[in-house]
């Protein structure tokens, strides 16, 4: 094979920056077109995500890549929820019942400029900024750009063209628009949007809050989250329906009102929060939307990857992982088929987008449970349940959770139909009194119940297999 083929890869987020430097190190030859500035030299928060959560799907990337530990050193451990009720009390929840797993907060902005910089130490990469991307012509593998700074167009050939451009992805549009093959495409957005607020930290540069953890508000029908910054703040996110309840987006049009709303529901945040008000109206409110389409690539033209194949909510913290993980997933198919394009993309894309299916139906999933379930007694007996579980037999039993963010080793459709299956086994069991939780359990005891809950976990995938077969 030819190595110095052309790739060009339309967009530099996170995904854009790491496939680019993946294929630079197997000796491609790659240019990247981005229609931002470049990050490094601007900042261009505005309002969005500054923070994200990373754990292990998304560092076995930054492995495979060989800087682990340069993305390390821009994170901020957090082992468990932070949950604040009504009246400012606080319930810690960890992740995981084995101490060594976590997640992480971390830059959106610094991982993206490090793995930029990263990308741009190999000769063989390219990336060009402030190049809006018009259309592509995915029979010609052709692109058309708008250079903002020169007010040209440029038109960009390639021996194979990768689209990571996000959610509102152009060439996952051309597919669309084109009517040249059969195109399945869906996007299901959430009645509730979000938007970024900060807690800024004390004068002496402290936290105000604890450090290590994700906090969270959860009120039923809406939520409020926070996530550690290194430099002592908190990026927070409101997320809040557009137009029903009490108090929604389209309603906190006033000072007064936004007060009156935190008073009511996050007062302990709001004594955090003297800057509301500014964040609160300067910010832009954003859509939470989930992206499902088929085929991800055009023969051996074109493929999508990324938030551009498969956008979802941000409920599970694995949207950014998720796409790591497609570069590693991908990496592994050039392994055998590197060369041949059209497999390449057809294999990837065969492997690969159950799993994208299925963790956009898990972030649903979890987006209920975050802002309401956690309140509720059973849901938090079961947590407490499976964290002694996975304390005292950490080789035998996971939760749901720790499947999907630690055990990169697994697939997430596996993790989702394992998980399910013993959230039902132990929600029932508890339900019906089978099983129960007390303060001073014995190894004994939780042996017996892992046993039940493992027997009944087992009973479920078995109904729910041949309930696919009918």
């Amino acid at each position: 094979m030819i190595k110095q083929q052309n790739i060009l890869i339309i967009g530099a987020g996170p995904c854009g920056s790491l496939l680019a430097l993946r294929l630079a190190q197997r000796g491609y030859k790659v240019s990247v077109y981005e229609q931002r500035p470049d990050l490094r030299k601007e900042n261009l928060d505005s309002g969005r995500s500054i923070n994200l959560a990373f754990s292990n799907r998304g560092n076995k990337a930054m492995k495979m890549v060989g800087i682990e530990d340069k993305v390390k050193a821009l994170c901020i451990p957090m082992n468990g929820r932070m949950l604040h009720d009504i009246d400012g009390n606080t319930i810690f929840s960890p992740y995981s019942g084995r101490e060594h797993e976590y997640i992480n907060s971390i830059s959106r902005g610094k991982l993206n400029a490090l793995l930029l910089d990263e990308a741009e130490k190999h000769e063989n990469v390219n990336i060009f900024f402030n190049r809006k991307c018009k259309l592509v012509d995915f029979e010609k593998t052709m692109a058309l750009f708008q250079d903002f700074e020169s007010k040209s167009e440029i038109i960009k050939e390639a021996n194979v063209i990768i689209a990571t451009d996000g959610a509102g992805s152009v060439m996952r549009q051309s597919y669309y628009m084109g009517k040249k093959f059969l195109f399945n495409f869906s996007q299901q957005y959430l009645n509730h949007g979000y938007k970024e607020l900060s807690i800024l930290p004390t004068e002496t540069g402290d936290y105000k809050a604890y450090k290590n953890a994700l906090h969270i508000w959860g009120r039923d029908a809406f939520m409020l989250i926070a996530l550690p910054n290194l430099d002592g703040s908190f990026t927070v996110t409101l997320f809040l329906s557009y137009d029903e309840g009490t108090y929604n987006f389209n309603n906190l049009t006033k000072k007064e009102r936004v007060i009156e709303f935190f008073t009511t529901y996050f007062k302990d945040a709001l004594e955090l929060m003297p800057n509301l008000v500014d964040d609160f109206f300067k910010n832009p409110t954003s859509s939470l939307g989930t992206v499902k389409c088929s085929p991800w690539h055009y023969k051996g033209n074109t493929l999508l990857m990324g938030d551009a194949a498969h956008a979802i909510v941000p409920f599970y913290g694995q949207g950014m992982n998720a796409a790591f993980e497609d570069v590693v997933e991908f990496d592994k198919v050039l392994d055998t088929f590197d060369g041949d394009w059209e497999t390449v993309f057809k294999t990837y894309e065969a492997s690969r987008k159950k799993d994208t299916d299925a963790i956009a139906d898990l972030a649903i999933d979890n987006f209920y449970e975050m802002k309401g379930h956690v309140n509720q007694t059973i849901f938090r007996e079961k947590r407490t349940l499976e964290m002694e579980l996975e304390k005292h037999f950490p080789e035998a039993y996971s939760s749901k959770y720790s499947l999907v963010t630690f055990n990169e080793h697994i697939g997430y459709r596996e993790a989702m139909l394992r998980g399910r299956a013993q959230d039902r086994a132990i929600l029932h069991m508890l339900s019906d009194g089978t099983i129960s939780i007390s303060s001073d359990m014995k190894k004994d005891e939780l042996k017996l119940i892992l046993e039940k809950v493992k027997n009944e976990t087992e009973v479920i995938l078995k109904e729910d297999n041949l309930s696919m077969l009918k």
